[in-house]
Order: C-alpha cells, then sequence, then structure tokens
C-alpha cells in the first residue's frame, strides 16, 4: 500500500509547484494586469512572484483619444499600476492618441499629475521616460490645462532629472520658451544633467526659427553627456554644434529631420562640423528630408565635412514640373561616398529617367549596405544591382524596392529576381 501511495503522489502533484521561480516569472511576464491578480490569489509563492521586480520594470501606459468606457478602465488601470508597482518602475512610456476634444486633454492631464506625482515620491529607479506626439499646440489643448501639464512634467523631471538616462518628447509641439523650460527642469540646481539620449524631435511648433533662440542655446549646453541626439534642422546653429565641442567625447548619433514646414535657410559653417567631426570621432550623423527636394535647399544643408551615415528623402506630394533628382545624385550624394550606408528614395520621377544615375550612386558609395527605393523604375535596373552585388561591385546586403514602370515590357515580379545568397532583394 505505501508503495502504491509513492507512486501516486508524484502523478498528482502539479508540475506547477515545482516550476523554477526563473519559469514561473517568464509566465506572469505575458500576463496582462488582470491574469497576475488572479493568478497571485492561487497560492503564497504565486502571490510571492506577483510582486517580483522584474515584471514591473517597463511600462506602456496608452490613453485613447476618444471618449468610450475602455478610456475609463485605462485611467483606472495607470493609477492603480503607479500605486501599487511604482518603485520598481525603470522605464516608462505614455501614449495619448489623437484626443478628440478638450475634456479628454483635461482628463489626461488631470491623470497625469496624479501619476507623475506619486512615481516623484515613490521611484528611484527611472531611466527612461517617453511621452511623445501630444501635438501641445492643437486647439484641444486649451491654454490653462497646457501649462497645467507643462508645470506638472516640469516638477517631475525636477525631482527625478538625476536618475533619467533617456528622454523622448518627440511631437510634444511647444513654443521655445515652454521647451525650453521644460528641458531646463532636467538640471535644477545643477549645471548640467545625465541625460545620454535626447528625443526633442517634433519638440517644438512648425514655422519656429529656434536656431537663432539664445534661450534654447543655453538649455543645450547643459546636456554633457550625450551619445543620441534627436532634433529638427531648425534648432541647428554654429553655436549648437560648438556646445556639442565641448562634451563630444561621448557623441555618437545625432539624427536630423528636415521639414518643408520648418525654418531651415540658416546658414551652418562647414567648418563647425569639421570640428564636432574631428571632436566626435565616432560621430555618425542621419538626415530625414521630408518634402524638401530640390538641389539648391538640399546643398545648403548636406555640407561635404558632415559624416553623413545615411540619407531619407521622402517627396509625398512634392510636384514641381521644373524639379530633377539628376543634380542630386550625380553631383550633391557622392561627396559622402565615404561614409554612407543607408539610402532611402522615395520621389515621383516620372518625367525623367534616373536609372544608370543611381546605379553609378550605388557603385560608388563603397560602405553602402542598405539602399530602399519608391520611385520610377526599369524593372532591369534592379537586375543590374543584383549583378553588381553578385560581381562584389557593391557593399549592398539589403534592398528594398517598389518601382512603378511604365515600360510596356513585362514587369518581373521579386519572384523573378534571384538574389545572390545572404543577400536581402524585398519588393
Amino acid at each position: 500500500m505505501d508503495e502504491e501511495s509513492e507512486l501516486i503522489q508524484p502523478q498528482d502533484q502539479s508540475c506547477w509547484a515545482t516550476l523554477p521561480d526563473v519559469c514561473l516569472c517568464r509566465v506572469f511576464w505575458w500576463l496582462g494586469d488582470r491574469d497576475r491578480s488572479r493568478a497571485a490569489l492561487v497560492c503564497r509563492k504565486w502571490n510571492q512572484m506577483m510582486y517580483s521586480a522584474d515584471l514591473w520594470r517597463y511600462r506602456t501606459i496608452t490613453f485613447s483619444g476618444r471618449p468610450s468606457r475602455v478610456h475609463a478602465s485605462e485611467v483606472e488601470s495607470a493609477l492603480w499600476y503607479v500605486k501599487k508597482f511604482g518603485r520598481y518602475l525603470e522605464r516608462l512610456e505614455v501614449k495619448f492618441l489623437n484626443p478628440y476634444n478638450a475634456v479628454l486633454t483635461k482628463k489626461f492631464q488631470v491623470t497625469m499629475r496624479g501619476l507623475l506625482s506619486c512615481l516623484s515620491k515613490s521611484n528611484n529607479r527611472l531611466k527612461s521616460l517617453s511621452i511623445q506626439h501630444l501635438e501641445l499646440d492643437r486647439l484641444v489643448w486649451r491654454n490653462s490645462i497646457r501649462s497645467s501639464f507643462i508645470r506638472s512634467l516640469s516638477f517631475f523631471l525636477k525631482k527625478m532629472g538625476k536618475h533619467l538616462d533617456y528622454l523622448n518628447l518627440k511631437g510634444a509641439r511647444l513654443t521655445v520658451e515652454q521647451g525650453c523650460h521644460i528641458l531646463d527642469s532636467l538640471s535644477h540646481l545643477r549645471n548640467e544633467n545625465v541625460i545620454s539620449e535626447l528625443n526633442i524631435e517634433d519638440y517644438f511648433s512648425h514655422h519656429l526659427a529656434v536656431y537663432s533662440s539664445p534661450q534654447f542655446k543655453k538649455t543645450m549646453s547643459t546636456f554633457h553627456n550625450l551619445v543620441s541626439l534627436n532634433l529638427n534642422y531648425n534648432c541647428i546653429s554654429d553655436e549648437l554644434l560648438e556646445n556639442l565641442c565641448e562634451n563630444a567625447s561621448t557623441l555618437w548619433t545625432i539624427n536630423i529631420k528636415c521639414h518643408i514646414h520648418d525654418p531651415h535657410g540658416q546658414v551652418i559653417w562647414g567648418m563647425s562640423w569639421a570640428k564636432l567631426a574631428r571632436q566626435a570621432t565616432n560621430l555618425k550623423v542621419n538626415f530625414y528630408f521630408e518634402r524638401i527636394m530640390k538641389y539648391e535647399r538640399l546643398a545648403r544643408i548636406l555640407l561635404q565635412e558632415i559624416p553623413v551615415r545615411s540619407i531619407s528623402l521622402r517627396s509625398c506630394y512634392f510636384s514641381d514640373p521644373d524639379w530633377s533628382m539628376r543634380p542630386t545624385l550625380t553631383d550633391l550624394l557622392p561627396t559622402f561616398r565615404h561614409t554612407l550606408q543607408k539610402l532611402t528614395f522615395e520621389f515621383n520621377n516620372n518625367h525623367e529617367s534616373l536609372d544608370e544615375e543611381l546605379h553609378l550612386l550605388i557603385i560608388s558609395c563603397r560602405k553602402l549596405f542598405y539602399f530602399k527605393i519608391w520611385a520610377f523604375l526599369d524593372v532591369r535596373f534592379v537586375e543590374r544591382i543584383l549583378k553588381s552585388q553578385k560581381e562584389r561591385q557593391c557593399a549592398l546586403r539589403t534592398l528594398k524596392f517598389n518601382t512603378n514602370t511604365s515600360s510596356p515590357a513585362k514587369a518581373e515580379t521579386a519572384d523573378d529576381l534571384k538574389a545572390p545568397g545572404g543577400f536581402k532583394a524585398l519588393c
């Protein structure tokens, strides 16, 4: 009888009881908040696992911009999480999707005030904060609501700025005064901050010549530990580059967006870029152009002294019968043939054939490993690129294309194009 009970006991015992903590934590990691709360009621061990710091280090809180019952539960869930597990938080991302009216922006502002206040009291681990695409210059943000939110965020950054390593406020769309006020909070009672990654792309409203603001230049002088910086070209000035030179040993990446509606006619001296490139020996600069396609404008921005790693040119709805892409392909971009690694094109060239120019550009850029294009091309252009890669005339490893063709010849599909081994050709 004893032998039978010994044989039966292991079969009756659940495998969950002997599951290692590492595996159980992984299972909990995939569960939502509600399921975690229910699982914590099973036994003491599972309840202890519920309060494991590893489960609560990363958090994305999404607020809907439309009135619904779901929106109410989002607010309750966010506040519940911060009060109960906010002390474990290391990386926080907040999303507010296209607010519909001022009632929702007010509710978001009140919720964020409580959330940030609770975090500032209980948390000393937060390293990363991302609040993107708020678009605070929209009419749904009443002046009082916007001002209250800025005060709450500034107060939070004053207390937590000494811990933050990453800050992403992309798409906030503030005035220069408001934007600098928030960034200055990071260095409150200090002359510097510890931020290493800063994303202020579209942080200021369109049409603002931020590069001429003494306040912005003073604010940026407090960032002494930058490794990565995202911003718009309307923020670039000789003074900013000079500030970056002072602590350039850590700087690796600058991502610059240049939009047609942003002022981009300022004069930047090539020697300012050259000095920064000498100081920051590992610096790579990436440019993203939207609807800025004319050679004259591009040539004023893309100076030969810049260590350009990637360029993206997107025409969107740009249309000009007198415009030609050829000078950019033959005269401007080859200037960066020794540093250029990634190219992305999206333009309408139905009035001119550019197959030969594009092929020569790809071959001349010896470090170019990624090429993506959406344009009017002959299918034989892709075949030539694949042949050049096979014969090792270029360094391409990834080719993405979406071709439009007016040629009466039969268009081949991606399956018809044979790519060499280890090479991606995606249509």
